[in-house]
C-alpha cells in the first residue's frame, strides 16, 4: 500500500504539457490527496487499486496519466476502456476525458443504453482511442462485433463497488475475457468490500494499493441532521423546510420510483422549480433534468439512487433523504453529492418509527449518533446504536415567522 507524500502542483508530474494546459484552463492548479498518490502509480503502467471518497477527484486521477500514456504510444482504435454503472456516470466520465482529449488529437466515445446505437456505432467505425461505456450497452456492441479491444492498453474500472452493488460482475467478465490479458487495469471505488477484493485479485497483476481518508465516513464539512417524522407527515414537513431554511440547491434521494414522481408532482404542484431523475425515464430526459439542475434552471433534482454517482456539481447546498438507504454506504455515498470540493453542505435525513434498524446500522458505522432536530408533536425515533456523547436532542417550538424548522440553538 502506497502513501506517496503530496505534490503541490500537477507540473510535478511527468504529465503531457498540454494536459496542464487543459487543467490551467479548468483552474485546477493543485491535486487532490487521490490525484497526488494515483497519478504517479499509473504512469509507471502498474495496476492500481485506489479507494477515496465521492468527489475528491478520481475522474482526472486515472484520465490524465492514461492519456498522456497514450498520447507518447502506438496509435491504435480502442486502446482504453472505462467502465463505469451508470449512463449519467459515463457521460459525465466522457466529457472530463473528451477535454483533454482535443489537444492530445485523440477521440472518446460515449457507449451507454436508453438511447440508440447509431450515433455510437459512428464514432466507433471512425475510430476512438478511448471508450466510456455500461457493461450492458458495452456487452451489445461486444455480441455484435461492432467494437474490439485487441489493442487495449488500459482498463478503467471507475466506482467498481457500485457496478458490483448493481449486479454487473457477470457482465464485467463476459467483457474481460473478450479483452487482452497483457494490459494495465485500475480500479477506483469509493468502499473496498471483499468481493471487490476477488475482483481485483482475478484481474489484476500485483496492484498497488492506495487508500484515501476514511472510505466509509462522510467529509467533514457534511453537517448532518436527523429529523425524526411519520410516514404521512413527511410531504408537509418536507415543503415546510424548503421554505424556511436557506436552500440554494437541493438533491432529494427517495427509495422508489413511484415515490420519487410523487414528490416531484408536489413539489412541482408548490411552484418549486423541480425536476425529476429515475432509471424509467429515456435518457435525452434524464441528461436534461442533470442539465438543468447543474445549470440553475431548476433548484431541486428528486431521484432515485441512480443520481448517487456520476452527478458531477460542487455547488449542492443540500441533500435530503426523504427516505433513509438501506444501509450505510448508500447513506455515504448520497450524502457525498453535497459538500464536494471542500464546500460546506448540509444532508438532512427523514426517520420514521420504523426506519430505527436503518439508523442504527449507519450511526454504528459512522462511529457516532447524528444530531436530531424535533419539531412539535414529531415522533420518537430510538437507534440501535448509542455513542458514548449522545447527541441531545432539541424539541423545536411551534412555527413563528423568521423561525426555521431546524434553526440550531
Amino acid at each position: 500500500m502506497t502513501n506517496t507524500p503530496p505534490t503541490l502542483s500537477f507540473s510535478g508530474y511527468e504529465l503531457d504539457p498540454r494536459c496542464l494546459q487543459v487543467l490551467q484552463s479548468m483552474k485546477i492548479s493543485t491535486p487532490s490527496p487521490v490525484q497526488a498518490q494515483a497519478i504517479p502509480v499509473a504512469l509507471t503502467g502498474r495496476d492500481l487499486v485506489t479507494t477515496a471518497q465521492t468527489g475528491t477527484g478520481k475522474t482526472i486521477a486515472f484520465s490524465l496519466p492514461s492519456l498522456t500514456r497514450l498520447a507518447h504510444g502506438p496509435s491504435g482504435p480502442n486502446r482504453m476502456l472505462v467502465l463505469a454503472p451508470t449512463r449519467e456516470l459515463c457521460v459525465q466520465v466522457e466529457s472530463v476525458i473528451q477535454a483533454f482529449c482535443r489537444p492530445l488529437k485523440l477521440h472518446s466515445v460515449a457507449i451507454y443504453g436508453g438511447v440508440g446505437m447509431n450515433g455510437q456505432l459512428e464514432k466507433l467505425k471512425r475510430g476512438c482511442d478511448i471508450v466510456v461505456a455500461t457493461p450492458g450497452r458495452l456487452l451489445d456492441h461486444l455480441s455484435r462485433g461492432t467494437v474490439k479491444f485487441n489493442n487495449l492498453e488500459i482498463l478503467v474500472f471507475d466506482e467498481a463497488d457500485r457496478m458490483l452493488d448493481m449486479g454487473f460482475l457477470p457482465d464485467i467478465r463476459k467483457i474481460v475475457k473478450k479483452l487482452p490479458q497483457k494490459r494495465q487495469t485500475l480500479m477506483f471505488s469509493a468502499t473496498f468490500a471483499p468481493t471487490l477484493d476477488r475482483l481485483a485479485r482475478d484481474m489484476m497483476q500485483n496492484p498497488e494499493r492506495i487508500d484515501v481518508g476514511f472510505t466509509s465516513k462522510p467529509v467533514d464539512t457534511v453537517r448532518q441532521l436527523v429529523v425524526p417524522v411519520r410516514e404521512d407527515e413527511k410531504p408537509r414537513v418536507l415543503l415546510r423546510l424548503l421554505e424556511e431554511e436557506n436552500i440554494d440547491s437541493a438533491l432529494i434521494f427517495l427509495r422508489t420510483i413511484r415515490r420519487t414522481e410523487r414528490v416531484g408532482r408536489a413539489l412541482k404542484g408548490s411552484r418549486h422549480k423541480t425536476a425529476v431523475i429515475h432509471g424509467d425515464l429515456p435518457q435525452q430526459q434524464r441528461q436534461r433534468a442533470l442539465e438543468g439542475f447543474r445549470s440553475g434552471k431548476y433548484q431541486i433534482l428528486v431521484a432515485t439512487d441512480v443520481a448517487a454517482r456520476g452527478l458531477d456539481i460542487n455547488d449542492i447546498s443540500h441533500v435530503i433523504n426523504y427516505d433513509i438507504p438501506e444501509n450505510a454506504d448508500d447513506y455515504v455515498h448520497r450524502i457525498g453529492r453535497t459538500a464536494r470540493a471542500e464546500r460546506e453542505g448540509d444532508a438532512i435525513t427523514f426517520v420514521t418509527p420504523s426506519d430505527h434498524a436503518a439508523l442504527g446500522a449507519i450511526e454504528k458505522a459512522l462511529g457516532y449518533n447524528i444530531e436530531r432536530r424535533i419539531y412539535e408533536g414529531a415522533p420518537k425515533i430510538l437507534s440501535l446504536f448509542k455513542s458514548p456523547e449522545l447527541t441531545t436532542q432539541a424539541v423545536m417550538p411551534k412555527r413563528r415567522r423568521g423561525r426555521s424548522l431546524l434553526r440550531r440553538r
